[in-house]
């Protein structure tokens, strides 16, 4: 399993580096990512240079399978988020 790093960590990190509060940091965090996902959702590419973009996939319609019974199902289009890394991001993990 993998080690995972949860949003309240990342304020509190936020805290401690830029010696502001924990509540200051959370609604820091809280307003950073929800300003990405309305501005994604509006169809908008974010872009963090050095870090990665983030943007909306469109999903075709497409068949599927019921892995239980094998019968076909109609798997509906759809939109997905969609995050590419940015070059300083792949750098820092290599």
């Amino acid at each position: 399993m993998a080690n995972t790093f949860s949003k309240l960590e990342l304020a509190s990190a936020i805290s401690d580096k830029q010696e502001i509060s924990q509540a200051s940091a959370n609604e820091l965090v809280q307003a950073v990512l929800g300003t990405i996902m309305e501005e994604v959702k509006n169809g908008k590419e974010v872009r963090l240079m050095g870090f990665g973009t983030f943007s909306k996939a469109h999903r075709k319609a497409t068949t599927g399978r019921n892995p239980s019974t094998g019968e076909s199902i109609k798997i509906s289009a759809s939109n997905r988020p969609k995050f590419k890394a940015g070059k300083g991001f792949k750098d820092l993990l290599n």
